[in-house]
């Protein structure tokens, strides 16, 4: 599922196939990526990319012209270059280069999002305005961390994941800053100290910089297409040996997603946590 750094690759391969070239048509099948929004008004897109930003899981494109588009990748949702005339599976949405390059919008469980509105309308956008802290966009401190996460009363993952205090870190890289800071996802995000939180600022940036190493290139693969290993510490391993001491990572439900961890690299510190079972993601 891409998170942060899936979306942040995905738009720096957009910036670096729209460089210099214009968009001549756009067009989109009548799918529900568009949720109520005017499919119309997508095929009005033209011109040159002015600018794409990413907040969160979300990229905001500006075309000439004043127009724009939000878009949100979903689950399974990806931005693919093909040459004109290839036919591309589960492209849901389309743009076509003066180069002779089409980038497809391909997303098989259509739970990607695309959203046509004024350039100068993106950032004000409900689903866009009550976005918390982007680590790589903005930065990130252990201060700066503390004051959005810290004051939540959910288990610290299930509040690592709320896109109004932190945007962009999901099931995936929430469960590896965790592994890496040594930190159990049921702890209350109020009980860390100073120096937990130091630990988990460095460690959302680590997970963070490897999701970008990982995934950099032009064709994304998603763990859940089963067409890699499973490059990740902890997330997806239940049963399986810790990759640091060998004990046998553990799962569980945790806000109806499931949370990867090792019992004995991140001790529960007296909070209670639900008995560990195995579950899909």
């Amino acid at each position: 599922m891409p998170e942060l750094p899936e979306v942040e690759i995905a738009r720096r391969n957009l910036v670096r196939w729209f460089d210099g070239r214009r968009l001549v048509r756009a067009e989109a099948d009548d799918t529900r990526i568009f949720r109520g929004a005017e499919r119309q008004r997508f095929s009005e897109l033209s011109g040159r990319l002015e600018s794409l930003v990413r907040r969160g899981k979300y990229l905001l494109f500006a075309f000439e012209g004043g127009r724009g588009l939000m878009g949100h990748l979903g689950m399974t949702g990806k931005f693919v270059r093909r040459t004109e005339g290839h036919v591309e599976p589960y492209s849901r949405a389309r743009f076509h280069l003066d180069d002779g390059h089409v980038i497809h919008f391909s997303d098989p469980r259509m739970f990607g999002r695309m959203e046509p509105a004024p350039a100068a309308a993106l950032r004000v956008l409900d689903s866009v305005k009550l976005l918390g802290r982007d680590p790589l966009a903005d930065g990130l401190t252990a201060g700066q961390l503390q004051a959005a996460v810290g004051s939540s009363r959910k288990p610290l993952k299930v509040a690592l994941m709320d896109q109004e205090r932190l945007a962009g870190l999901g099931n995936i890289h929430a469960a590896e800053a965790l592994f890496r800071a040594g930190l159990h996802p049921s702890r209350e995000p109020g009980s860390l100290t100073s120096d937990e939180w130091k630990r988990l600022v460095q460690a959302i940036r680590a997970t963070i910089d490897f999701g970008l190493k990982e995934q950099e290139g032009e064709e994304p693969v998603y763990l859940e297409e089963g067409r890699s290993e499973n490059p990740f510490l902890v997330y997806g391993r239940a049963g399986g040996p810790c990759s640091q001491c060998g004990t046998a990572v553990e799962s569980f439900t945790q806000g109806g997603r499931t949370t990867h961890f090792c019992p004995k690299c991140q001790p529960r510190s007296g909070v209670h946590a639900p008995k560990p079972r195995a579950g899909k993601r």
